[in-house]
Protein backbone atom coordinates (compact mmCIF):
# COMPACT_ATOMS: atom_id res chain seq x y z
CA UNK A 1 0.00 0.00 0.00
CA UNK A 2 2.85 2.43 0.85
CA UNK A 3 4.19 2.13 -2.72
CA UNK A 4 0.75 2.79 -4.27
CA UNK A 5 0.18 5.73 -1.92
CA UNK A 6 3.53 7.27 -2.91
CA UNK A 7 2.56 7.19 -6.57
CA UNK A 8 -0.87 8.70 -5.86
CA UNK A 9 0.65 11.47 -3.72
CA UNK A 10 3.14 12.28 -6.50
CA UNK A 11 0.15 12.41 -8.86
CA UNK A 12 -1.64 14.77 -6.45
CA UNK A 13 1.33 17.15 -6.18
CA UNK A 14 1.69 17.15 -9.96
CA UNK A 15 -1.99 17.90 -10.49
CA UNK A 16 -2.51 20.46 -7.72
CA UNK A 17 0.87 22.22 -7.67
CA UNK A 18 2.18 21.39 -11.15
CA UNK A 19 5.38 20.03 -9.63
CA UNK A 20 7.37 16.83 -9.90
CA UNK A 21 8.51 15.29 -6.59
CA UNK A 22 11.01 12.52 -5.88
CA UNK A 23 10.30 9.46 -3.73
CA UNK A 24 12.66 10.76 -1.03
CA UNK A 25 10.38 13.71 -0.32
CA UNK A 26 7.33 11.55 0.26
CA UNK A 27 7.64 10.21 3.79
CA UNK A 28 4.93 7.73 4.73
CA UNK A 29 4.66 5.95 8.07
CA UNK A 30 1.99 4.06 9.96
CA UNK A 31 -0.41 6.30 11.83
CA UNK A 32 0.12 6.44 15.59
CA UNK A 33 -2.44 4.47 17.54
CA UNK A 34 -3.78 7.57 19.31
CA UNK A 35 -4.88 9.12 15.98
CA UNK A 36 -7.52 8.05 13.46
CA UNK A 37 -6.02 6.66 10.25
CA UNK A 38 -3.83 3.95 8.78
CA UNK A 39 -0.96 5.77 7.06
CA UNK A 40 0.51 9.21 7.71
CA UNK A 41 2.15 11.53 5.20
CA UNK A 42 4.72 13.98 6.58
CA UNK A 43 3.67 17.19 4.82
CA UNK A 44 6.63 19.47 5.61
CA UNK A 45 8.90 18.40 2.70
CA UNK A 46 6.09 19.36 0.27
CA UNK A 47 5.67 22.94 1.47
CA UNK A 48 8.25 24.17 -1.05
CA UNK A 49 5.78 23.20 -3.79
CA UNK A 50 2.53 24.29 -2.12
CA UNK A 51 3.82 27.64 -0.80
CA UNK A 52 1.15 27.25 1.88
CA UNK A 53 0.70 26.22 5.50
CA UNK A 54 1.18 22.56 6.52
CA UNK A 55 -2.52 22.26 7.46
CA UNK A 56 -3.77 23.70 4.15
CA UNK A 57 -1.29 21.58 2.15
CA UNK A 58 -2.45 18.43 3.97
CA UNK A 59 -6.12 19.24 3.32
CA UNK A 60 -5.51 19.86 -0.39
CA UNK A 61 -3.64 16.56 -0.90
CA UNK A 62 -6.17 14.71 1.30
CA UNK A 63 -9.12 15.99 -0.77
CA UNK A 64 -7.41 14.96 -4.00
CA UNK A 65 -6.78 11.43 -2.72
CA UNK A 66 -10.37 10.98 -1.46
CA UNK A 67 -11.73 12.13 -4.84
CA UNK A 68 -9.30 10.21 -7.05
CA UNK A 69 -8.20 7.11 -5.14
CA UNK A 70 -10.94 4.70 -4.03
CA UNK A 71 -8.72 3.10 -1.39
CA UNK A 72 -8.61 6.34 0.64
CA UNK A 73 -11.93 6.77 2.43
CA UNK A 74 -11.09 9.78 4.60
CA UNK A 75 -8.39 11.86 6.21
CA UNK A 76 -7.52 14.22 9.04
CA UNK A 77 -4.72 16.74 9.40
CA UNK A 78 -2.78 17.21 12.62
CA UNK A 79 -0.37 20.12 12.15
CA UNK A 80 2.12 18.92 9.52
CA UNK A 81 0.83 15.35 9.33
CA UNK A 82 -1.83 14.03 6.95
CA UNK A 83 -3.47 10.90 8.41
CA UNK A 84 -5.08 8.79 5.67
CA UNK A 85 -7.88 6.29 6.30
CA UNK A 86 -7.95 3.24 4.04
CA UNK A 87 -11.36 1.84 3.07
CA UNK A 88 -12.65 -1.45 4.48
CA UNK A 89 -13.17 -2.69 0.92
CA UNK A 90 -9.47 -2.23 0.17
CA UNK A 91 -8.47 -4.17 3.31
CA UNK A 92 -10.78 -7.06 2.41
CA UNK A 93 -9.38 -7.16 -1.11
CA UNK A 94 -5.84 -7.06 0.30
CA UNK A 95 -6.71 -10.01 2.52
CA UNK A 96 -8.13 -11.94 -0.44
CA UNK A 97 -4.79 -11.55 -2.26
CA UNK A 98 -2.98 -12.58 0.93
CA UNK A 99 -4.84 -15.92 0.94
CA UNK A 100 -3.38 -16.79 -2.46
CA UNK A 101 0.25 -16.49 -1.29
CA UNK A 102 2.18 -19.76 -1.41
CA UNK A 103 3.95 -18.84 1.80
CA UNK A 104 3.46 -16.12 4.39
CA UNK A 105 7.21 -15.54 4.14
CA UNK A 106 6.90 -14.70 0.43
CA UNK A 107 7.19 -10.94 1.02
CA UNK A 108 10.17 -11.35 3.37
CA UNK A 109 12.53 -12.79 0.76
CA UNK A 110 15.70 -10.73 0.31
CA UNK A 111 16.79 -9.78 -3.19
CA UNK A 112 20.45 -10.55 -2.50
CA UNK A 113 20.78 -13.63 -0.25
CA UNK A 114 23.96 -13.99 1.80
CA UNK A 115 25.90 -16.89 3.28
CA UNK A 116 25.63 -16.36 7.01
CA UNK A 117 27.21 -18.43 9.75
CA UNK A 118 25.49 -18.31 13.11
CA UNK A 119 27.58 -19.53 16.03
CA UNK A 120 25.74 -20.36 19.22
CA UNK A 121 26.01 -22.55 22.31
CA UNK A 122 29.84 -22.48 22.62
CA UNK A 123 29.97 -24.66 25.73
CA UNK A 124 32.96 -25.60 27.86
CA UNK A 125 33.54 -29.32 28.38
CA UNK A 126 34.13 -28.83 32.10
CA UNK A 127 30.49 -28.39 33.10
CA UNK A 128 26.91 -29.03 31.94
CA UNK A 129 24.77 -26.51 30.09
CA UNK A 130 22.94 -24.01 32.29
CA UNK A 131 20.24 -21.33 32.04
CA UNK A 132 22.66 -18.89 30.36
CA UNK A 133 23.38 -21.50 27.67
CA UNK A 134 19.64 -21.95 27.17
CA UNK A 135 19.21 -18.27 26.27
CA UNK A 136 22.25 -18.52 23.99
CA UNK A 137 20.99 -21.62 22.18
CA UNK A 138 17.43 -20.34 21.79
CA UNK A 139 18.59 -16.98 20.41
CA UNK A 140 21.03 -18.60 17.99
CA UNK A 141 18.59 -21.20 16.71
CA UNK A 142 15.84 -18.60 16.29
CA UNK A 143 18.22 -16.33 14.35
CA UNK A 144 18.95 -19.26 12.04
CA UNK A 145 15.24 -19.80 11.34
CA UNK A 146 14.49 -16.10 10.87
CA UNK A 147 17.40 -15.48 8.50
CA UNK A 148 16.84 -18.66 6.49
CA UNK A 149 13.11 -17.83 6.37
CA UNK A 150 14.12 -14.60 4.60
CA UNK A 151 16.08 -16.52 1.96
CA UNK A 152 19.64 -16.42 3.29
CA UNK A 153 21.88 -19.49 3.26
CA UNK A 154 22.47 -20.03 6.98
CA UNK A 155 24.95 -22.44 8.52
CA UNK A 156 24.42 -23.34 12.19
CA UNK A 157 27.80 -23.66 13.91
CA UNK A 158 29.04 -24.47 17.38
CA UNK A 159 32.53 -24.03 18.78
CA UNK A 160 33.26 -26.36 21.68
CA UNK A 161 35.78 -25.11 24.19
CA UNK A 162 37.42 -28.45 24.87
CA UNK A 163 40.96 -27.37 25.87
CA UNK A 164 42.73 -25.04 28.25
CA UNK A 165 43.32 -24.54 31.95
CA UNK A 166 39.64 -24.82 32.93
CA UNK A 167 39.27 -28.18 31.15
CA UNK A 168 42.35 -29.49 32.92
CA UNK A 169 40.77 -28.57 36.27
CA UNK A 170 38.06 -31.21 35.88
CA UNK A 171 40.61 -33.70 34.58
CA UNK A 172 43.05 -33.23 37.48
CA UNK A 173 40.28 -33.38 40.10
CA UNK A 174 38.93 -36.62 38.61
CA UNK A 175 42.46 -38.04 38.37
CA UNK A 176 43.20 -37.30 42.03
CA UNK A 177 39.82 -37.75 43.70
CA UNK A 178 37.60 -39.66 41.26
CA UNK A 179 38.50 -43.26 42.13
CA UNK A 180 37.61 -44.34 38.58
CA UNK A 181 34.02 -43.01 38.73
CA UNK A 182 32.20 -43.05 35.36
CA UNK A 183 28.71 -42.08 34.16
CA UNK A 184 27.84 -45.79 34.03
CA UNK A 185 29.12 -46.61 37.53
CA UNK A 186 27.59 -43.52 39.14
CA UNK A 187 24.36 -43.18 37.13
CA UNK A 188 25.25 -39.52 36.64
CA UNK A 189 24.87 -37.86 33.21
CA UNK A 190 28.34 -37.38 31.69
CA UNK A 191 28.43 -33.57 31.58
CA UNK A 192 27.12 -33.44 35.15
CA UNK A 193 29.79 -35.84 36.35
CA UNK A 194 32.60 -33.78 34.82
CA UNK A 195 31.03 -30.60 36.21
CA UNK A 196 31.07 -32.18 39.67
CA UNK A 197 34.85 -32.46 39.49
CA UNK A 198 35.25 -28.90 38.21
CA UNK A 199 33.44 -27.63 41.31
CA UNK A 200 35.50 -30.00 43.49
CA UNK A 201 38.75 -28.62 42.04
CA UNK A 202 37.70 -25.05 42.82
CA UNK A 203 36.87 -25.99 46.41
CA UNK A 204 40.20 -27.77 46.94
CA UNK A 205 42.10 -24.93 45.24
CA UNK A 206 40.34 -22.33 47.38
CA UNK A 207 41.28 -24.23 50.55
CA UNK A 208 44.95 -24.42 49.45
CA UNK A 209 45.03 -20.69 48.66
CA UNK A 210 43.42 -19.74 51.99
CA UNK A 211 45.94 -21.88 53.92
CA UNK A 212 48.85 -20.13 52.19
CA UNK A 213 47.36 -16.70 52.94
CA UNK A 214 47.01 -17.68 56.62
CA UNK A 215 50.75 -18.42 56.62
CA UNK A 216 51.41 -14.83 55.54
CA UNK A 217 51.56 -15.12 51.74
CA UNK A 218 50.07 -12.45 49.48
CA UNK A 219 46.76 -13.64 47.93
CA UNK A 220 47.96 -13.28 44.32
CA UNK A 221 51.16 -15.17 45.10
CA UNK A 222 49.18 -17.82 46.98
CA UNK A 223 46.91 -18.40 43.97
CA UNK A 224 49.93 -18.83 41.69
CA UNK A 225 51.96 -21.06 44.02
CA UNK A 226 49.20 -23.42 45.24
CA UNK A 227 50.18 -26.97 44.32
CA UNK A 228 46.98 -27.60 42.38
CA UNK A 229 47.65 -24.57 40.15
CA UNK A 230 51.20 -25.79 39.44
CA UNK A 231 49.85 -29.25 38.57
CA UNK A 232 47.21 -27.73 36.29
CA UNK A 233 49.80 -25.80 34.33
CA UNK A 234 51.96 -28.89 33.98
CA UNK A 235 48.95 -30.88 32.75
CA UNK A 236 48.16 -28.24 30.08
CA UNK A 237 51.77 -28.31 28.86
CA UNK A 238 51.65 -32.11 28.69
CA UNK A 239 48.37 -31.96 26.77
CA UNK A 240 49.76 -29.53 24.18
CA UNK A 241 52.89 -31.69 23.92
CA UNK A 242 50.70 -34.73 23.12
CA UNK A 243 51.36 -36.70 26.34
CA UNK A 244 49.54 -40.01 25.83
CA UNK A 245 48.21 -40.43 29.38
CA UNK A 246 46.87 -36.87 29.60
CA UNK A 247 45.44 -37.03 26.07
CA UNK A 248 43.57 -40.29 26.76
CA UNK A 249 42.15 -38.87 29.99
CA UNK A 250 41.02 -35.76 28.11
CA UNK A 251 39.46 -37.82 25.32
CA UNK A 252 37.56 -40.07 27.76
CA UNK A 253 36.10 -37.26 29.88
CA UNK A 254 35.17 -35.17 26.82
CA UNK A 255 33.28 -38.12 25.35
CA UNK A 256 31.19 -38.22 28.53
CA UNK A 257 30.41 -34.54 28.15
CA UNK A 258 29.51 -34.73 24.44
CA UNK A 259 26.98 -37.49 25.11
CA UNK A 260 25.45 -35.32 27.83
CA UNK A 261 25.35 -32.22 25.62
CA UNK A 262 23.67 -34.13 22.79
CA UNK A 263 20.88 -35.21 25.12
CA UNK A 264 20.29 -31.63 26.30
CA UNK A 265 20.32 -30.26 22.74
CA UNK A 266 17.67 -32.81 21.75
CA UNK A 267 15.47 -31.71 24.65
CA UNK A 268 15.93 -28.05 23.66
CA UNK A 269 15.15 -28.79 20.02
CA UNK A 270 18.35 -27.25 18.63
CA UNK A 271 21.02 -28.68 16.37
CA UNK A 272 24.10 -27.71 14.34
CA UNK A 273 25.37 -28.11 10.79
CA UNK A 274 29.02 -27.94 11.80
CA UNK A 275 30.76 -28.31 15.15
CA UNK A 276 34.26 -26.89 15.58
CA UNK A 277 36.60 -27.89 18.39
CA UNK A 278 39.11 -25.50 19.91
CA UNK A 279 41.50 -28.40 20.30
CA UNK A 280 41.78 -28.24 16.49
CA UNK A 281 41.43 -24.53 15.79
CA UNK A 282 44.01 -23.35 18.33
CA UNK A 283 46.72 -24.95 16.15
CA UNK A 284 45.58 -22.85 13.18
CA UNK A 285 45.57 -19.83 15.48
CA UNK A 286 49.15 -20.50 16.61
CA UNK A 287 50.29 -20.63 12.98
CA UNK A 288 48.54 -17.30 12.29
CA UNK A 289 50.21 -15.71 15.32
CA UNK A 290 53.67 -16.97 14.33
CA UNK A 291 53.09 -15.69 10.79
CA UNK A 292 52.07 -12.29 12.20
CA UNK A 293 55.24 -12.23 14.28
CA UNK A 294 57.36 -13.03 11.22
CA UNK A 295 55.70 -10.20 9.30
CA UNK A 296 56.26 -7.86 12.28
CA UNK A 297 52.54 -7.27 12.71
CA UNK A 298 52.95 -8.73 16.20
CA UNK A 299 55.84 -8.53 18.66
CA UNK A 300 57.63 -10.82 21.13
CA UNK A 301 58.08 -9.81 24.75
CA UNK A 302 61.21 -10.40 26.83
CA UNK A 303 59.66 -13.54 28.34
CA UNK A 304 59.03 -14.93 24.80
CA UNK A 305 55.28 -14.31 24.96
CA UNK A 306 53.74 -12.91 21.75
CA UNK A 307 51.53 -9.79 21.75
CA UNK A 308 49.58 -7.47 19.48
CA UNK A 309 49.70 -3.72 20.00
CA UNK A 310 46.21 -2.42 19.22
CA UNK A 311 46.51 0.96 20.93
CA UNK A 312 46.17 2.73 17.57
CA UNK A 313 42.72 1.14 17.28
CA UNK A 314 41.71 2.50 20.68
CA UNK A 315 42.24 -0.91 22.28
CA UNK A 316 45.08 -2.29 24.39
CA UNK A 317 47.97 -4.70 24.02
CA UNK A 318 46.74 -8.26 23.68
CA UNK A 319 48.50 -11.48 24.67
CA UNK A 320 48.27 -14.15 21.92
CA UNK A 321 50.78 -16.80 23.01
CA UNK A 322 52.03 -17.31 26.56
CA UNK A 323 55.75 -17.43 27.34
CA UNK A 324 55.55 -21.24 27.58
CA UNK A 325 54.05 -21.35 24.06
CA UNK A 326 50.51 -22.27 25.12
CA UNK A 327 47.55 -20.60 23.41
CA UNK A 328 44.93 -18.25 24.87
CA UNK A 329 41.27 -17.80 23.93
CA UNK A 330 42.09 -15.17 21.33
CA UNK A 331 44.55 -17.53 19.60
CA UNK A 332 41.92 -20.17 19.06
CA UNK A 333 39.27 -17.63 18.02
CA UNK A 334 41.63 -16.37 15.32
CA UNK A 335 42.09 -19.92 14.10
CA UNK A 336 38.34 -20.67 14.16
CA UNK A 337 37.46 -17.53 12.17
CA UNK A 338 40.05 -18.25 9.45
CA UNK A 339 39.09 -21.93 9.29
CA UNK A 340 35.40 -21.02 8.84
CA UNK A 341 36.04 -18.48 6.15
CA UNK A 342 38.21 -20.90 4.21
CA UNK A 343 35.42 -23.49 4.35
CA UNK A 344 32.31 -21.35 3.72
CA UNK A 345 33.47 -17.99 2.27
CA UNK A 346 30.80 -16.39 4.43
CA UNK A 347 29.41 -12.89 4.02
CA UNK A 348 28.65 -12.66 7.73
CA UNK A 349 29.69 -14.66 10.78
CA UNK A 350 27.36 -13.93 13.69
CA UNK A 351 28.71 -14.77 17.16
CA UNK A 352 25.91 -15.29 19.68
CA UNK A 353 27.90 -14.51 22.82
CA UNK A 354 27.01 -12.66 26.02
CA UNK A 355 27.77 -8.97 26.48
CA UNK A 356 30.59 -9.66 28.94
CA UNK A 357 32.65 -10.54 25.84
CA UNK A 358 32.06 -7.24 23.98
CA UNK A 359 35.70 -6.17 24.24
CA UNK A 360 36.97 -9.60 23.20
CA UNK A 361 35.17 -9.40 19.87
CA UNK A 362 36.32 -5.85 19.23
CA UNK A 363 39.88 -7.15 19.62
CA UNK A 364 39.25 -10.21 17.42
CA UNK A 365 37.91 -8.09 14.58
CA UNK A 366 40.72 -5.53 14.88
CA UNK A 367 43.36 -8.29 14.91
CA UNK A 368 42.03 -9.99 11.79
CA UNK A 369 41.81 -6.68 9.94
CA UNK A 370 45.36 -5.83 11.06
CA UNK A 371 46.53 -9.14 9.60
CA UNK A 372 44.96 -8.35 6.24
CA UNK A 373 41.74 -10.42 6.35
CA UNK A 374 39.28 -8.14 4.54
CA UNK A 375 36.35 -10.40 5.33
CA UNK A 376 36.75 -9.51 9.01
CA UNK A 377 34.24 -6.72 8.41
CA UNK A 378 31.63 -9.48 8.20
CA UNK A 379 32.18 -10.56 11.81
CA UNK A 380 29.21 -9.57 13.95
CA UNK A 381 29.02 -9.98 17.71
CA UNK A 382 25.39 -10.61 18.62
CA UNK A 383 25.76 -9.35 22.16
CA UNK A 384 23.00 -10.46 24.50
CA UNK A 385 22.30 -9.69 28.14
CA UNK A 386 22.73 -11.99 31.08
CA UNK A 387 20.00 -14.19 32.52
CA UNK A 388 19.48 -13.82 36.23
CA UNK A 389 17.17 -15.45 38.71
CA UNK A 390 14.86 -13.65 41.14
CA UNK A 391 17.47 -14.36 43.82
CA UNK A 392 20.43 -13.06 41.76
CA UNK A 393 23.30 -14.17 39.50
CA UNK A 394 24.45 -17.73 38.91
CA UNK A 395 28.01 -18.81 39.80
CA UNK A 396 29.32 -21.94 38.09
CA UNK A 397 32.50 -22.17 40.17
CA UNK A 398 30.43 -22.39 43.31
CA UNK A 399 28.06 -24.90 41.81
CA UNK A 400 25.06 -22.54 42.07
CA UNK A 401 24.06 -22.57 38.41
CA UNK A 402 20.59 -23.46 37.19
CA UNK A 403 21.16 -26.66 35.31
CA UNK A 404 19.56 -26.80 31.86
CA UNK A 405 18.34 -30.40 32.25
CA UNK A 406 16.78 -29.68 35.64
CA UNK A 407 15.04 -26.58 34.32
CA UNK A 408 13.63 -28.40 31.27
CA UNK A 409 12.29 -31.14 33.55
CA UNK A 410 10.80 -28.56 35.93
CA UNK A 411 9.06 -26.73 33.07
CA UNK A 412 7.45 -29.92 31.81
CA UNK A 413 6.33 -30.91 35.32
CA UNK A 414 4.81 -27.47 35.86
CA UNK A 415 3.06 -27.69 32.48
CA UNK A 416 1.59 -31.03 33.55
CA UNK A 417 0.35 -29.67 36.89
CA UNK A 418 -1.24 -26.56 35.34
CA UNK A 419 -2.84 -28.54 32.48
CA UNK A 420 -4.31 -31.17 34.82
CA UNK A 421 -5.73 -28.43 37.07
CA UNK A 422 -7.64 -27.04 34.09
CA UNK A 423 -9.12 -30.52 33.54
CA UNK A 424 -9.21 -30.46 29.74
CA UNK A 425 -7.19 -33.59 28.99
CA UNK A 426 -9.56 -36.34 30.06
CA UNK A 427 -9.96 -37.77 26.55
CA UNK A 428 -6.21 -37.81 25.80
CA UNK A 429 -4.02 -40.91 25.89
CA UNK A 430 -1.00 -40.95 28.21
CA UNK A 431 1.35 -40.53 25.24
CA UNK A 432 -0.68 -37.59 23.94
CA UNK A 433 -0.62 -35.98 27.38
CA UNK A 434 3.14 -36.44 27.64
CA UNK A 435 3.64 -34.80 24.25
CA UNK A 436 1.41 -31.86 25.16
CA UNK A 437 3.17 -31.33 28.50
CA UNK A 438 6.50 -31.25 26.67
CA UNK A 439 5.27 -28.77 24.06
CA UNK A 440 3.66 -26.49 26.63
CA UNK A 441 6.65 -26.63 28.98
CA UNK A 442 9.22 -25.97 26.26
CA UNK A 443 6.96 -23.39 24.60
CA UNK A 444 6.70 -21.54 27.90
CA UNK A 445 10.46 -21.62 28.46
CA UNK A 446 11.40 -20.56 24.93
CA UNK A 447 8.81 -17.81 24.63
CA UNK A 448 9.59 -16.30 28.04
CA UNK A 449 13.24 -15.96 27.07
CA UNK A 450 12.77 -14.91 23.45
CA UNK A 451 10.11 -12.25 24.06
CA UNK A 452 12.71 -10.10 25.86
CA UNK A 453 14.92 -7.79 23.80
CA UNK A 454 18.08 -9.91 23.51
CA UNK A 455 20.34 -6.97 24.33
CA UNK A 456 18.76 -6.55 27.76
CA UNK A 457 19.52 -8.47 30.92
CA UNK A 458 16.55 -10.51 32.04
CA UNK A 459 15.23 -12.28 35.10
CA UNK A 460 13.80 -15.72 34.45
CA UNK A 461 10.87 -16.71 36.62
CA UNK A 462 9.59 -20.22 35.79
CA UNK A 463 6.32 -19.68 37.67
CA UNK A 464 5.38 -16.70 35.48
CA UNK A 465 6.20 -18.38 32.19
CA UNK A 466 3.48 -21.05 32.32
CA UNK A 467 0.24 -19.12 32.27
CA UNK A 468 -2.64 -19.58 29.84
CA UNK A 469 -3.38 -15.87 30.07
CA UNK A 470 -1.10 -12.94 29.36
CA UNK A 471 2.06 -12.60 27.27
CA UNK A 472 3.18 -16.24 27.43
CA UNK A 473 3.92 -19.13 25.11
CA UNK A 474 1.02 -21.27 26.44
CA UNK A 475 -1.46 -18.44 25.75
CA UNK A 476 -0.36 -18.29 22.11
CA UNK A 477 -0.40 -22.09 21.84
CA UNK A 478 -3.89 -22.15 23.31
CA UNK A 479 -5.08 -19.57 20.78
CA UNK A 480 -3.69 -21.72 17.97
CA UNK A 481 -5.46 -24.85 19.27
CA UNK A 482 -8.68 -22.84 19.66
CA UNK A 483 -8.59 -22.09 15.92
CA UNK A 484 -7.84 -25.73 15.18
CA UNK A 485 -10.87 -26.68 17.29
CA UNK A 486 -13.07 -24.35 15.20
CA UNK A 487 -11.99 -26.17 12.05
CA UNK A 488 -12.59 -29.61 13.57
CA UNK A 489 -16.15 -28.50 14.45
CA UNK A 490 -16.58 -27.12 10.93
CA UNK A 491 -15.64 -30.50 9.45
CA UNK A 492 -18.07 -32.25 11.82
CA UNK A 493 -21.00 -30.16 10.52
CA UNK A 494 -20.10 -30.91 6.92
CA UNK A 495 -18.10 -27.83 5.86
CA UNK A 496 -15.29 -28.64 3.43
CA UNK A 497 -12.61 -26.43 5.02
CA UNK A 498 -10.17 -27.12 2.17
CA UNK A 499 -12.33 -25.25 -0.35
CA UNK A 500 -13.66 -22.21 1.48
CA UNK A 501 -14.05 -19.05 -0.59
CA UNK A 502 -15.64 -15.69 0.06
CA UNK A 503 -16.59 -12.83 -2.26
CA UNK A 504 -18.49 -9.61 -1.63
CA UNK A 505 -18.39 -9.62 2.13
CA UNK A 506 -18.68 -6.50 4.29
CA UNK A 507 -16.18 -6.81 7.12
CA UNK A 508 -16.67 -5.32 10.57
CA UNK A 509 -14.15 -3.12 12.51
CA UNK A 510 -12.77 -6.04 14.52
CA UNK A 511 -12.18 -8.10 11.38
CA UNK A 512 -10.49 -5.15 9.67
CA UNK A 513 -8.21 -4.69 12.70
CA UNK A 514 -7.25 -8.35 12.47
CA UNK A 515 -6.44 -8.01 8.75
CA UNK A 516 -4.31 -4.93 9.44
CA UNK A 517 -2.34 -6.91 12.00
CA UNK A 518 -1.91 -9.89 9.64
CA UNK A 519 -0.46 -7.50 7.08
CA UNK A 520 2.32 -6.56 9.52
CA UNK A 521 3.73 -10.08 9.71
CA UNK A 522 6.12 -9.90 6.77
CA UNK A 523 7.51 -6.50 7.77
CA UNK A 524 7.93 -7.75 11.36
CA UNK A 525 9.94 -10.74 10.14
CA UNK A 526 12.07 -8.52 7.89
CA UNK A 527 12.73 -6.16 10.81
CA UNK A 528 13.64 -9.11 13.07
CA UNK A 529 16.11 -10.39 10.45
CA UNK A 530 17.66 -6.96 9.91
CA UNK A 531 17.98 -6.22 13.63
CA UNK A 532 18.72 -9.79 14.80
CA UNK A 533 15.78 -9.60 17.18
CA UNK A 534 13.52 -12.65 17.73
CA UNK A 535 11.65 -10.62 20.37
CA UNK A 536 9.91 -8.65 17.59
CA UNK A 537 8.34 -11.85 16.26
CA UNK A 538 7.52 -13.14 19.74
CA UNK A 539 5.63 -10.01 20.74
CA UNK A 540 3.93 -9.85 17.34
CA UNK A 541 2.62 -13.39 17.85
CA UNK A 542 1.24 -12.40 21.24
CA UNK A 543 -0.45 -9.28 19.81
CA UNK A 544 -2.01 -11.36 17.01
CA UNK A 545 -3.19 -14.07 19.43
CA UNK A 546 -4.71 -11.44 21.73
CA UNK A 547 -6.48 -9.70 18.83
CA UNK A 548 -7.87 -13.00 17.55
CA UNK A 549 -9.17 -13.97 20.97
CA UNK A 550 -11.06 -10.69 21.21
CA UNK A 551 -12.52 -11.36 17.76
CA UNK A 552 -13.43 -14.93 18.78
CA UNK A 553 -15.12 -13.66 21.92
CA UNK A 554 -17.14 -10.98 20.14
CA UNK A 555 -18.29 -12.88 17.04
CA UNK A 556 -19.71 -16.25 16.13
CA UNK A 557 -17.74 -17.97 13.41
CA UNK A 558 -19.72 -21.11 12.62
CA UNK A 559 -23.05 -19.88 14.01
CA UNK A 560 -23.56 -16.95 11.63
CA UNK A 561 -26.42 -17.60 9.22
CA UNK A 562 -24.75 -15.69 6.39
CA UNK A 563 -22.60 -18.21 4.51
CA UNK A 564 -20.36 -15.50 3.05
CA UNK A 565 -19.66 -14.05 6.50
CA UNK A 566 -19.06 -17.54 7.92
CA UNK A 567 -16.62 -18.42 5.14
CA UNK A 568 -14.83 -15.10 5.48
CA UNK A 569 -14.34 -15.61 9.22
CA UNK A 570 -13.15 -19.17 8.68
CA UNK A 571 -10.55 -18.04 6.15
CA UNK A 572 -9.55 -15.20 8.50
CA UNK A 573 -9.11 -17.76 11.28
CA UNK A 574 -7.09 -20.10 9.06
CA UNK A 575 -4.66 -17.41 7.93
CA UNK A 576 -4.29 -16.25 11.54
CA UNK A 577 -3.41 -19.79 12.63
CA UNK A 578 -0.91 -20.16 9.77
CA UNK A 579 0.86 -16.93 10.67
CA UNK A 580 0.92 -17.76 14.39
CA UNK A 581 2.35 -21.16 13.50
CA UNK A 582 5.02 -19.64 11.22
CA UNK A 583 5.96 -16.98 13.77
CA UNK A 584 6.31 -19.51 16.58
CA UNK A 585 8.23 -21.86 14.27
CA UNK A 586 10.76 -19.06 13.85
CA UNK A 587 11.16 -19.07 17.62
CA UNK A 588 11.71 -22.84 17.64
CA UNK A 589 8.39 -23.42 19.42
CA UNK A 590 6.22 -26.44 18.59
CA UNK A 591 2.45 -25.96 18.39
CA UNK A 592 0.06 -28.63 19.70
CA UNK A 593 -3.07 -29.39 17.68
CA UNK A 594 -5.15 -29.77 20.85
CA UNK A 595 -4.82 -28.60 24.45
Amino acid sequence: MEIILKEKIKEAVKFVYNSEVTDELIQIQETRKDFRGDFTLVVFPLLRFSKNTPEKTGETIGNYLVDNFRAVSGYNVIKGFLNLEISDEWWVEFFRKMTSEKSHLENCQVSDPETILVEYSSPNTNKPLHLGHIRNNLLGYSLYRILSGCGHRVVKTNIVNDRGIHICKSMLAWQQFGNGETPESSGIKGDHLVGKYYVLFEKKYKTQTENLVKKGMDETEAKNTASLMREIREMLLKWEAGDEEVFNLWKMMNSWVYAGFDETYRKLGVDFDKIYYESDTYKIGKDIVLSGLKEKILYKNEDSSIWADLTQDGLDQKLLLRSDGTAVYMTQDLGTAVDRYNEYKFDKNIYVVGNEQNYHFQVLKALLKRMGYKWANGLIHFSYGMVELPEGRMKSREGTIVDADDLIKEMQMTAMEVSLELGKLSDFTDDEKEDIFRKIGMGALKYYILKVDPRKNMTFNPAESIDFNGNTGPFIQYTYTRIKSVFRKAEQIGINTEKIVFSGVKAGPKEIELIKLLRKFSETVSAAAAGYSPSLIANYCYELAREYNQFYHDFSILGDGDEEIRNFRLVLSRVTSEIIYTGMWMLGIEMPERM
